[in-house]
């Protein structure tokens, strides 16, 4: 399948519009993938809950929540956001492109995850705002680990190099989907998958549509 047919533009309302249309050429599939991804999120989601009424012998329970969430259910998600974007370029899915992740970069994937966590979280400490801009400009990260196989350090630059110009239009998707969060709780069970998986497809479609009109900036050796 070819997705040419779609008007690729990195602008916040085509990713959502091309987005919504992607979704329902691939419903079934996207829709396995986002149940098997919310199944295999469940620990870490249980001991977070658990956290919040914590006692000394769940220690045990959080710690491996942790370790389950940074080696599992992070690289996981990674290749959720890469599933989304075969699906953004008209490929073939499998419901083991899920976990390809675990074949093609899994340690990149791992660290990359947490480096971007913990860039994000100390940006969210200083003041809010540096965080927001942390998140928008390293948005494009899990995609370059997984389909381009880049290393962490990599990965961070070229995503910071591709989303120049492009900020303000990803803080608007992050933006509106908080109110496409809320109608998919409102219309309840189904309407949370359908929220989650036209975020996530508008999203794939943002960063497709940077490569398409800038290319991927190539890797630069030794500050050259």
């Amino acid at each position: 399948m070819n997705n040419e047919q779609y008007d690729f533009f990195p602008d916040a309302g085509k990713s959502y519009s091309v987005g919504w249309k992607i979704i329902w050429v691939y419903f079934v599939e996207l829709l396995v993938v986002s149940i098997v991804y919310m199944i295999l999120s469940g620990p870490v989601s249980f001991v977070q809950w658990k956290i919040d009424s914590f006692e000394w012998f769940l220690v045990p329970l959080v710690m491996f929540g942790i370790a389950y969430g940074v080696f599992v259910a992070g690289p996981i998600g990674y290749g959720v956001k890469w599933v989304f974007l075969k699906a953004v370029r008209g490929e073939r899915i499998e419901i083991r492109d899920v976990f390809a992740v675990f074949q093609r970069n899994y340690w990149n994937a791992v660290i990359a995850n947490i480096v971007v966590g913990v860039i994000v979280g100390m940006g969210i400490v200083m003041l809010v705002v540096p965080g927001i801009i942390f998140a928008c400009r390293l948005a494009f990260v899990p995609y370059l680990v997984v389909d381009e196989e880049m290393d962490v350090m990599d990965a961070l630059r070229v995503s910071w190099d591709m989303t120049r110009g492009y900020g303000w239009q990803i803080f608007l998707m992050g933006f509106l989907a908080f109110f496409i969060v809320i109608a998919g709780l409102i219309a309840l069970f189904v309407g949370v998958f359908i929220s989650a998986m036209w975020i996530s497809a508008a999203f794939a479609t943002m960063y497709h549509s940077v490569a398409l009109k800038n290319g991927i900036p190539e890797v630069k050796f030794g500050g050259q």
